[in-house]
């Protein structure tokens, strides 16, 4: 087995002395750390003390950034106001870190008591003095390099769960892995995942009731998805929910917990002739909230296996808890409600994305005043915004925030969308906004509870979805079962980035920023009226909450797709962010991969602005294939290159490529030559005349964009 690193989970501290001095520090200042359910390095102990706090009021102490979301509710909200719209201009660069990688960053950092606990690319985890950005130590799992083909959207991690004097990682392998916050040495670790099916882990961890509860991903490649909680302290499984049913009767099939009241009601919701050889998907790759109040866990279920019903369950039934939020009982994982946002999910439209907790003031049934609601907001891929009352489920409204042509709009009486004729591309193909990354895709957005907005990293975006009746279920493939192309007669397809401020009880934009690409960062609210956000050019801007005004901003030199963060140390607010772009825009320039601290009195200096190079129209390649040829690497295309380098993807779209690239597509594809850069070899699945079916299918594209010129 070939891993990039010999020792498979070494861990390496770096600055011992330091390291020291630090924790001697906290421990002398008898800082308390953790709040019970919501992580701390744990170095004094308090854990029980403080578990009222969250309990009852849901407050995480200000000068920390404890967990992914920064409270239990996720709402990415600081309430620190040293930094405001009157002084943000007066940011300065406090550090800088430079985390040694050269594809995507996407974790949300985790700062307690003075230390940054961070993951970067091949779920490598680094602890760092957050005031100096000075390396306390680093921990590679050493993740076999097969994982870049395996995962689904590049070898990224989204963060970690730190609790009780342990760091929690999901590795890209399958692996949770617990460390010691001291010195970054494994404590435990446990298998997540079936090895033997393409799953991946690249969401944070999150911590409930001395629980770590962890998702995984994989349903493009055909998996079943569940959910899993942990023992904080043993790694020993204590309970799994399966999103959906699968055979669930059939000898052999997965039946923990089980929750059989669950998966009978999603079984009725899945057709006799259902594919589910193909696992069925509904993954939960990344987003988790927790009410400590109500005691409820909800989840964020994925996209169905695969992607086209009509090949995934021809009956066309809702197939739960596919497109879902659910909500589950944190101490044995059993259901409790669930809200389907996409029923019968047919275009990748993952109900994943960030879920907050607010309680809103939400205008009465009977149109007579208001009432204030413990409701759960969600921006998922299909382009609507939905506001649920978390306790029940039950639908309150939704409206869309970025253009929708697959559905009218969602029924205010039934919570159901009222789709568009034609939608689901059964008879010919269909265009359809958003494409399969979403209006919203993972990057984070915030809620601002002074404003009462909530500032979404959105895209306009679109794609042509077209049935692909001769398909045929391959173990382990791409399982898109459709074929998803940037071109259609008669509309144009957009590539437009939006933030929008997003008033939640009206369901109405009250300002809105355009980028000229979307696959931009994730959002930060703070107590100082400001919002700060990354984007796919490299900016890093702070714009005033209330109206949108940009206020402040430095160039990364790297595309930024993490959700920056706020703590205080020693009477200084700052701003960091992790900077590095994993797809189409760091391949036209280096991707160094860095963090960046911010601070009010920093190095100005440091600060720059400027852009990427945009892309040109590709040269004309001569060539003559005859239809056979065409259609041949069309189907080749669709089931092993469409994941990483379709319509809509995120990695190098090969028509853009040097021409004489694809006369070394047999050294590339065939023989690994560049597996280095994160291209794996296909020796073992394709030969030589397939290749070339391939190069001449996506030369013929590359030609019809310098036609559209």
């Amino acid at each position: 087995m070939k891993t990039r690193n010999p020792a498979m989970g070494q861990f390496v501290p770096t600055c011992w002395a330091s390291t020291l001095t630090l924790l001697l520090a906290i421990f002398m200042a008898g800082s308390a750390c953790t709040i019970d359910g919501f992580s701390g390095s744990g170095l004094t102990g308090q854990d029980e003390q403080l578990s009222p706090l969250l309990a009852s009021s849901m407050q995480t102490p200000p000068a920390n950034w404890p967990s992914n979301g920064r409270t239990p509710g996720e709402d990415r909200f600081s309430p620190l106001n040293q930094i405001t719209e009157g002084n943000v201009n007066e940011l300065g660069l406090a550090w800088s870190y430079e985390t040694g990688t050269d594809r995507g960053l996407e974790a949300t950092p985790v700062v307690i008591d003075g230390v940054m606990y961070t993951s970067g690319s091949w779920s490598i985890v680094i602890a760092l003095d957050a005031a100096t950005g000075e390396e306390l130590w680093r921990f590679d799992p050493g993740v076999d390099e097969i994982y870049d083909r395996i995962a689904c959207c590049d070898v990224v991690n989204r963060g970690v769960a730190v609790y009780n004097r342990k760091v929690y990682v999901g590795v890209l392998d399958g692996r949770l892995i617990a460390l010691d916050t001291y010195t970054g040495e494994p404590v435990w670790e446990t298998m997540t995942v079936d090895q033997d099916r393409f799953y991946s882990v690249t969401g944070a961890p999150r911590i409930v009731k001395g629980q770590v509860i962890i998702g995984n991903g994989g349903a493009e490649f055909g998996v079943r998805g569940y959910v899993s909680a942990y023992d904080a302290e043993t790694g020993e499984l204590n309970w799994r929910f399966y999103t959906i049913p699968g055979d669930f009767m059939a000898p052999g099939t997965p039946k923990m917990p089980p929750d059989e009241a669950a998966m009978t009601l999603a079984a009725e919701t899945w057709g006799p002739d259902t594919l589910w050889e193909a696992g069925g998907g509904g993954t939960a790759w990344d987003s988790f909230a927790y009410d400590p109040e109500l005691d409820l866990l909800y989840i964020g279920v994925g996209n169905g296996s695969p992607w086209n019903q009509q090949h995934r369950d021809p009956s066309g039934g809702d197939n739960l808890f596919l497109a879902s939020i659910v909500a589950l009982d944190p101490d044995d994982g059993t259901y409790v409600w669930h809200y389907q946002t996409t029923p019968g999910e047919t275009w990748d439209y993952t109900a994943t994305q960030q879920m907050i907790l607010a309680n809103l003031s939400i205008p009465s049934s009977d149109g007579r005043g208001s009432e204030m609601r413990k409701v759960i907001m969600q921006a998922p891929k299909n382009g609507f915004f939905y506001v649920i009352d978390r306790a029940t489920g039950e639908f309150l409204s939704a409206d869309n925030y970025v253009t929708v042509t697959w559905a009218d709009r969602i029924d205010p009486e039934t919570g159901r969308p009222i789709e568009i004729p034609g939608a689901r591309y059964e008879n010919e193909a269909a265009f359809i906004r958003p494409a399969q990354l979403g209006g919203h895709n993972w990057q984070p957005m915030s809620f601002n509870p002074d404003t009462g907005l909530v500032y979404i990293p959105a895209q306009d975006n679109a794609i042509a979805w077209e049935h692909l009746p001769r398909w045929q279920f391959r173990e382990n493939t791409w399982l898109a079962a459709a074929r998803t192309r940037r071109s259609l007669e008669g509309y144009t397809f957009p590539d437009d980035g939006h933030l929008v401020a997003w008033d939640p009880v009206a369901q109405e934009p009250v300002w809105q920023v355009d980028y000229d690409n979307y696959w931009n960062g994730g959002t930060l609210s703070t107590a100082g009226n400001l919002v700060f956000q990354g984007t796919a050019t490299g900016d890093f801007i702070a714009y005033r909450a209330t109206d949108g005004k940009m206020l402040w901003q430095s160039w990364a030199r790297t595309g930024i797709l993490a959700g920056p963060v706020s703590y205080e140390i020693d009477g200084t607010q700052y701003i960091a962010v992790m900077a590095g772009w994993g797809g189409a825009f760091a391949v036209r320039s280096r991707n160094e991969g860095k963090i960046f601290a911010f601070a009010l009195g920093g190095d100005a200096s440091a600060v720059a602005s400027g852009r990427l190079p945009e892309r040109e129209t590709p040269s004309q390649i001569e060539q003559t294939p005859n239809t056979a040829t065409l259609t041949q690497g069309l189907e080749l295309f669709n089931t092993w290159c469409a994941q990483c380098h379709g319509g809509g993807t995120t990695l190098p779209d090969l028509r853009y490529s040097e021409p004489e690239i694809y006369d070394r597509y047999q050294q590339i594809v065939l023989a690994g030559e560049r597996a280095d850069q994160g291209m794996p070899p296909f020796g073992a699945e394709l030969d030589l005349e397939q290749v070339r079916a391939i190069a001449a299918w996506v030369i013929e594209e590359r030609n019809g964009l310098t036609r559209q010129e």
